[in-house]
């Protein structure tokens, strides 16, 4: 009987699925950026590099410049190949107006890998048709996978969630709450919002340091619309894992609160998720945030500069 009271302990402790293994005061479990803070080693080539990936995901200043570094690279290959076979093997190369011999082969390759085909250079033999065959298949597959590519990166859901700096410890009602504000950036409009905390802290259980997780039921988890700023409250009673609590314990236990924020984007109707938390020194007691949102005559402005101001409030006894 004691085991299987074990067994149903254990499927009903929280579990965030960063296991149980104890955290250093240096390391967070989800970084600022919303990925989680975890480096893999023994992986395979493809799963290490995942090149399709990192070209979604960079950003588009760095997409412009591999996509301009991969289009310069193949044309130089292959133009220091069309003069190496030899530029008496490319018809049409005119060396009256300035440009040197192998810019002409240079420029014979930009043509080739676009399909574009002036007809003023043409290749002459088998190998430097060859040539010109391969890179113009190379050509049609760069330019298929790009098109993808782009495709993947404007269609693909970017959620721009703002989250506070800090997580306040703010009056709430006769008690204190737990607090942090996140707003849209984006003006698309989110809808079927929902929003979950959890605390993570290291524990000494069986005389071991493991690390473990507790649910912060949240005042409202769930919001139809997300027009405006919100205000997310975890009601700190009694019954909170929080209750008791100082910054002194928050940092001697590695404290950190996870985030997971879930919508849906009304635009395209596809669902959208974000992640941010906040480590025991990016908690603040004895603040209140300061209104971020003023009626105008006809519409409501929302000041996203705003989204972290605070200022000093009493705490509840």
């Amino acid at each position: 009987m004691k085991k299987i009271d074990l067994v149903e302990k254990e499927k009903q402790r929280e579990d965030t699925g960063f296991g149980t293994i104890a955290t250093s005061t240096s390391a967070r479990l989800v970084n600022n950026e919303g990925n989680f803070n975890v480096k893999k080693i023994g992986q395979s080539f493809e799963a290490r590099v995942n090149l399709y990936h990192k070209l979604i995901t960079m950003s588009w200043a760095k997409f412009a410049v591999f996509s301009l570094g991969f289009y310069l690279t193949v044309n130089l290959t292959f133009g220091i190949i069309y003069y190496i076979i030899g530029i008496e093997n490319l018809m049409g190369i005119d060396k009256n107006h300035g440009l040197s011999e192998f810019w002409e082969a240079y420029f014979f390759s930009s043509q080739t890998l676009t399909t574009v085909g002036y007809g003023r250079v043409s290749p002459i033999g088998y190998i430097t048709n060859i040539t010109a065959s391969v890179e113009a298949f190379i050509g049609l597959l760069s330019f298929s996978i790009m098109t993808g590519l782009l495709y993947g990166r404007f269609s693909r859901p970017v959620p721009r969630i703002l989250y506070s700096e800090k997580a306040l410890i703010a009056p709430y009602l006769d008690i204190n709450g737990l607090m942090i504000r996140i707003a849209n950036e984006k003006s698309n409009q989110l809808i079927n919002v929902e929003v979950s905390l959890t605390f993570s802290r290291n524990e000494l259980k069986d005389g071991l340091v493991k690390r473990a997780y507790y649910n912060l039921p949240l005042e409202r988890s769930k919001v139809k619309f997300f027009a405006m700023s919100w205000t997310l409250v975890h009601p700190i009673n009694d019954t909170s894992v929080l209750y008791g609590e100082t910054l002194a314990s928050l940092a001697a236990s590695d404290a950190e609160i996870l985030l997971a924020f879930e919508a849906t984007n009304d635009t395209f109707a596809d669902p959208i998720y974000s992640r941010r938390s906040y480590l025991y020194n990016e908690i603040e007691v004895g603040k209140k945030f300061l209104p971020m949102t003023v009626p105008q005559e006809d519409y409501y402005l929302l000041d996203l500069n705003k989204l972290s101001d605070r200022m000093d409030a009493e705490l509840n006894t």
